[in-house]
């Protein structure tokens, strides 16, 4: 998600016998037990357990934090949703800053899943919180070649330890230059392959230490930002052998002083792009959201647009969605700072009780 910025701009494990050399792929998977069919068994059931019946939707969530940093979630939280929706979410989403920790969130996930719900991790590896910068560490050449794969084995031998299947991201939104993942902070023309080297890369690592659990998503903005050749979201895909579930964001109003509303209908282009890049892939909107208390669009009747498209049967590669249930600030000044929770508008809250009765949505 693109926050407090202009529409304009679019909207140590360190074993000790190794001291400090990297450790190769091929040197991490004699050390895991699972072999490759053993484990693309256990991938596959994974994907059974998260993927619904045909036909069916399953309803997620971010329930949200206080900071914009999107890793300040809680219990509360999440049963302030519940309590408001009357659903209790397929998945909860959140994200894992790698200035903060490169450890796998393993107490934010069991907590999710006691809840009854999947984990669902952005793997944000960036040095801190800020946008549109390039960042000084974690660049897309730095990750594919290598110099993080101690952290990166380490974090998929806990999410393997996990057992339970987890979804997972990196990249998230990568056409979108206000992340530093994005094709212009690395490299322009070649960064598209970058990041898809570097996402393979990941996935590699992942499958090294035997994390079957996870269920990879692919996750673009709805459109690309700046839509230049370079930075189309089809240069970023990593490929089908690597992606289980492609993603999607659309925000309409992301501040109560915003002009320029979104119309949930222009996924459809994004949804016609997807198929044809990768037809047989899963699709969830994996954000959705608007400002409730931005005058110009009233929030609840935006997302009974929205839901009515997702739940219409239009798009058969959709499966599920979640709404961004957030409040972060936006300068010093409290009366700019973006809400989008359901709690905050009764409107918007009827709306999601109506919708989450749906017969298509999984409960």
């Amino acid at each position: 998600m693109l926050k407090t910025q202009p529409r304009e701009i679019f909207k140590r494990f360190r074993p000790v016998f190794f001291k400090r050399k990297r450790l190769s792929a091929l040197i991490l998977a004699f050390l895991i037990p699972l072999s490759a069919h053993a484990q693309a068994t256990s991938h596959k059931a994974a994907l059974r357990a998260l993927t619904p019946p045909a036909g069916k939707l399953l309803a997620g969530t971010y329930t949200g934090g206080r900071t914009g940093e999107e890793d300040d979630i809680l219990p509360s939280d999440l049963k302030a949703y519940i309590h408001t929706t009357h659903h209790r979410p397929a998945w909860v989403y959140f994200s894992n800053n790698w200035y903060r920790s490169r450890a796998f969130p393993t107490a934010t996930a069991k907590w999710i899943r006691a809840s009854g719900a999947t984990p669902y991790v952005r793997l944000m590896l960036r040095s801190d919180p800020e946008q549109d910068h390039r960042d000084p560490l974690f660049t897309t050449r730095a990750i594919a070649s290598g110099k993080f794969d101690a952290d990166l084995a380490k974090w998929m031998q806990q999410a393997a330890a996990f057992k339970t299947p987890i979804l997972a991201e990196w990249g998230t939104e990568m056409n979108g230059e206000w992340f530093q993942w994005n094709a212009k902070w690395n490299g322009r023309n070649k960064g598209a392959q970058r990041f898809a080297a570097a996402y393979r890369h990941i996935i590699d690592i992942a499958r090294a230490n035997g994390a079957s659990n996870i269920v990879w998503v692919f996750h673009v903005n709805w459109a690309d930002g700046p839509p230049r050749p370079w930075n189309r979201m089809e240069k970023y895909y990593p490929g089908d052998d690597y992606i289980d579930w492609l993603g999607i964001s659309l925000y309409s109003m992301q501040a109560p002083d915003e002009t320029e509303p979104t119309a949930f209908a222009e996924i459809d282009s994004t949804m016609k792009r997807l198929h044809r890049m990768a037809p047989s892939k899963p699709v969830i909107i994996a954000e959705f959201g608007t400002d409730v208390h931005n005058p110009r669009e009233p929030a609840a009747s935006w997302a009974d647009k929205a839901l009515n498209l997702i739940l219409s049967g239009k798009y058969p590669q959709l499966i599920g969605f979640s709404w961004w249930n957030e409040t972060w600030p936006k300068g010093d000044d409290p009366k700019n700072a973006t809400d989008t929770r359901i709690q905050s508008d009764p409107a918007l809250t009827q709306v999601f009780r109506r919708a989450l009765k749906h017969p298509r949505i999984v409960r």
